[in-house]
């Protein structure tokens, strides 16, 4: 579907992904709304991988095209762009509510992994989740409630009594309410990554510009620093097979 420049951004985006044969797309508000909070929500923040890698590549003066694909192909690792995915996992394998117990047992035993808990920079509950948390409300009154939602909130629920998670900081971070909306909206779980990029886009972009205007940025070489190899034991040549 072309663009239709009368819209937003996000409305826009809502029109070529699910306009049909009406002549005129108008999106649902709520819906309008809540993709441009998830876009600003998501925008980069800090050196994360895939910003840090727009800054590596675009600081040998390679033309932005390049950078971007180099910051989307880090995007698309599943320890940064496949976080929410892993949340929707995480939820179908637990199944009902009844389990989460189970679970939360398993996890503490070291045989599973909490997904959509904690960060690197936020070491107390994730501001961006507060909102998502909400907006995740609103969205499912125009969408009907994701069946995974119940078992998220119960989850959220045991896990923020638990001293075991409140001794290692880990709160529910931006990733675990988000990928319950976009899945409510109808976006394939393989199409998260774009939607992360586009909401970072602007802001890797900035990074790249601001690299080109900066008379002291230099090509990134990060230096190493060899600290020797750990004691080995070798047996003398004569003792060998």
């Amino acid at each position: 579907m072309h663009p239709d420049n009368e819209l937003s951004f996000a409305g826009n985006f809502l029109n070529m992904m699910y306009r049909v044969a009406e002549p005129k797309y108008k999106p649902n508000p709520v819906l309008e709304k809540a993709l441009d909070v998830l876009f600003i929500l998501h925008a980069d923040h800090e050196q994360n991988c895939s910003t840090s890698a727009m800054r590596s590549v675009g600081s040998s003066l390679v033309d932005p095209y390049s950078a971007a694909a180099a910051a989307a192909a880090a995007l698309y690792g599943p320890l940064h762009g496949g976080a929410n995915e892993a949340v929707l996992r995480m939820l179908d394998e637990i199944g009902t509510k009844e389990k989460i117990p189970a679970f939360i047992k398993e996890v503490k035993d070291g045989k599973g992994r909490l997904m959509g808990f904690g960060h690197r920079v936020y070491k107390n509950y994730d501001p961006r989740a507060n909102i998502i948390k909400r907006l995740a409300d609103q969205v499912f009154e125009v969408t009907g409630r994701n069946p995974k939602l119940d078992i998220a909130l119960e989850l959220e629920r045991i896990a923020l009594q638990d001293d075991y998670f409140i001794k290692r900081k880990l709160y529910p971070n931006v990733d675990f309410y988000s990928g319950l909306i976009y899945q409510a909206m109808r976006f394939p779980v393989d199409m998260f990554p774009v939607l992360f990029a586009l909401g970072r886009m602007s802001g890797w972009l900035a990074q790249w510009a601001e690299m080109l205007t900066d008379k002291e940025q230099k090509i990134t070489r990060p230096r190493q620093v060899f600290l020797g190899s750990g004691r080995r034991e070798v047996s003398l040549l004569s003792q060998r097979q």
